[in-house]
């Protein structure tokens, strides 16, 4: 049975990083295309009290779902690679802890509606919780749609499902606020599209592991609660210091400015897309050579996962550095230029994003407790941060207290895996391709910039497609004088554009 087969292995050495990431990429890239369409829309068909709503009740859903289930479902990137025989347990055991945590969650919510007023300081919110606490159910038990097929070697459908999901959310959403056009409309959308995908996910797990609802094994979810539960522990903490400032700004400032300050925030889902892909691929290798003990090679393909996310993330950057007035008045309008000064401070979490933390701290698990001790000691600098710096600066300033944390925790744990892994000065060699890249994005992002004060009278769009092109011509040049790319990544840019070309 397709159950019963061994998983697919973790990608061997001489496997490409490359050609694993790129389906991600792709299918990450068409989400946030997707998603991207949305606030566009709401933007223009919510007034921004409206909006601000709209965007503290996703928070405390997007914060719920990622939080209480604790990291549960990434042991599957852990279990399935190392106990093929299992498989089917595996994913029982994930789909049961998911689905009492997402009960209980609705629960919660369902009985105390008073904890939305709570949360946001604003009592008109607890109308919305019974809506809420059946979303944050569907979509806490349907998260492991993305994660189980990637840990199971199957990048070409886990990208299928990134797109499908997002396509159909996006589809429902849009259907929602055009025909509504109220927030209530959006989250009953929420929980149809839960829905969902939990149907999908039962589908996809009967298909790989047949019979697999029958097969549950305690000692196993013992073991899986023991891997997943301290790293839990340091994800919350993690997602206290990515979402607690939203929290701050929404109590202390209130919906309108909230409104102000998530556009201006908008750019973390791009932020995350390609490491969220990256991460899915270096995971498993990087566990795999783990157990081999092969500290060189992690080294190596470290490097090389960040030298990958740098290629997007330095011209990313120095693009929306160079049009952050018109990307954001174009996408949302005038109405929210207010919002560009938390922009750009926002941006520095772009390049802060080239230093991975996830695969070595899943494969070096005693490493788990040091990362909860670190994370408690910034998640009480970050509470003080904001507390000053939203009473002191606005918005502003709870943006700078997040960044300047984020800035202290790459740097601590940058110096204690390189102790960890046994890294010296000889191997910032590898590291050489990382500096001509933030050249080359610097470079292109004067030229870019020297382009817009150019065209400054020209509409956004215009301005935004020129200095694209532009940019873009003199990244992708720099890039090719500088030698960067590497005989693999030459083929593969080759064969990419092939299959675009028509056939003759």
């Amino acid at each position: 049975m397709k159950g019963s087969s061994p998983s697919q292995p973790a990608p061997a050495k001489g496997a490409s990083l490359t050609a694993h990431v790129s389906w991600l990429m792709f299918a990450k890239t068409m989400a946030f295309a997707f998603n991207l369409a949305l606030p566009m829309l709401l933007v223009r068909r919510l007034d921004q009290a409206q909006f601000g709503v709209y965007k503290q009740l996703f928070l405390i859903i997007g914060t719920s779902v990622t939080v209480l289930p604790l990291g549960f479902a990434m042991s599957a990137y852990y279990f399935l690679p190392r106990e093929p025989d299992r498989q089917q347990e595996t994913v029982l055991n994930i789909l049961i802890y998911n689905m009492v945590v997402g009960c209980l969650a609705c629960g919660a919510f369902l009985l105390w509606p008073v904890l939305l007023a709570l949360i946001f300081h604003q009592p008109g919110l607890t109308g919305y919780a019974h809506p809420i606490g059946l979303v944050i159910l569907l979509w806490i038990v349907s998260q492991t749609l993305e994660i189980i097929p990637i840990a199971h070697g199957e990048m070409k459908m886990a990208s299928a499902l990134i797109m499908g999901v997002q396509l159909t959310r996006t589809a429902i959403y849009l259907a929602a606020v055009i025909v509504f056009g109220s927030v209530r409309a959006l989250l009953w959308a929420a929980v149809v599209q839960g829905v969902l995908q939990t149907g999908v996910l039962w589908w996809y797990l009967q298909s790989r592991f047949s019979g697999f609802w029958q097969r549950f094994d305690g000692s196993l979810m013992r073991s899986q609660l023991s891997y997943a539960v301290p790293l839990g522990l340091a994800g919350i903490l993690y997602t206290v210091q990515t979402d607690l400032h939203s929290y701050f700004v929404s109590n202390r400032l209130g919906a309108v400015a909230y409104a102000i300050y998530g556009v201006g925030t908008v750019q973390v889902p791009l932020m995350g897309m390609l490491q969220e892909a990256t991460n899915a691929v270096v995971i498993p290798r990087v566990s795999a050579l783990q157990q081999q003990n092969d500290t060189r090679e992690i080294i190596q393909l470290m490097a090389r996962a960040m030298r990958k996310l740098a290629a997007v993330y330095f011209p990313v950057y120095a693009l929306l550095v160079v049009v952050a007035h018109e990307f954001i008045g174009f996408l949302f309008t005038r109405r929210y230029l207010a919002s560009v000064p938390v922009f750009l401070i926002n941006l520095t979490l772009l390049l802060l994003g080239i230093l991975l933390q996830d695969p070595l701290f899943r494969a070096y698990v005693e490493q788990r407790f040091f990362l909860i001790r670190l994370r408690v000691v910034l998640c009480v600098l970050l509470i003080a941060g904001l507390w000053f710096g939203t009473t002191r600066f606005g918005m502003v300033g709870a943006i700078s207290a997040v960044v300047l944390i984020g800035v202290i925790e790459r740097i601590v744990m940058a110096v204690r895996f390189g102790r960890v892994l046994g890294v010296s000065r000889k191997d910032l060699v590898l590291l050489k391709d990382i500096g001509k890249l933030a050249i080359a994005a610097a470079a292109a992002g004067l030229v870019a910039e020297g382009v817009r004060l150019l065209l400054r009278d020209a509409k956004p769009l215009v301005i935004l497609i020129i200095c694209g092109v532009v940019f873009s011509l003199v990244y992708l040049c720099a890039v090719l004088l500088a030698g960067i790319l590497t005989p693999e990544e030459k083929d593969l840019v080759r064969r990419k554009i092939a299959g675009l070309l028509p056939q003759t």
